[in-house]
């Protein structure tokens, strides 16, 4: 019995493997016989290494929102910090005024990072596409 079992498994090795030599070898002649099998190679390609890029960009801008986050707490966690040192409402007001104009500046921060962020995406894929894909002006 174990010597049946072992002579199944043998053949259905040996049966896998010529079935996987005879699909490289079909894989081979074609692709050196009919170049127009590869037609959507560089468009795919193309598209992968947008992909990429625009991953990448996408990583950096979450890692340069995550940080103004952090700065955002940071910047109130200070003013409740300031505010509960102080002993008039002179004082308070002036912490307010301190930390609203602070935060001004992070929101004009904010729309030029915002700004640059969204360019930087647009350039991208504009870029891949004139460099890879097809457009309505080349087939007509």
């Amino acid at each position: 019995m174990i010597l049946r079992v072992h002579l199944y498994i043998n053949e259905r090795v040996n049966i896998s493997n010529l079935f996987k030599g005879r699909y490289a070898m079909a894989t081979k002649s074609t692709d050196a016989s009919m170049p127009f099998l590869n037609v959507g190679k560089e468009q795919t390609d193309a598209m992968l290494r947008m992909q990429k890029e625009l991953l990448d960009a996408y990583e950096q801008a979450s890692r340069a929102w995550l940080a103004r986050v952090k700065s955002e707490v940071d910047l109130w966690s200070e003013f409740a910090t300031k505010l509960t040192g102080t002993h008039s409402t002179s004082e308070a007001m002036g912490a307010y005024q301190e930390c609203v104009a602070k935060r001004m500046q992070m929101a004009a921060e904010d729309g030029r990072r915002l700004s640059d962020d969204c360019q930087k995406v647009m350039q991208m894929i504009t870029r891949s596409l004139s460099n890879g894909w097809p457009t309505t002006a080349a087939g007509t």
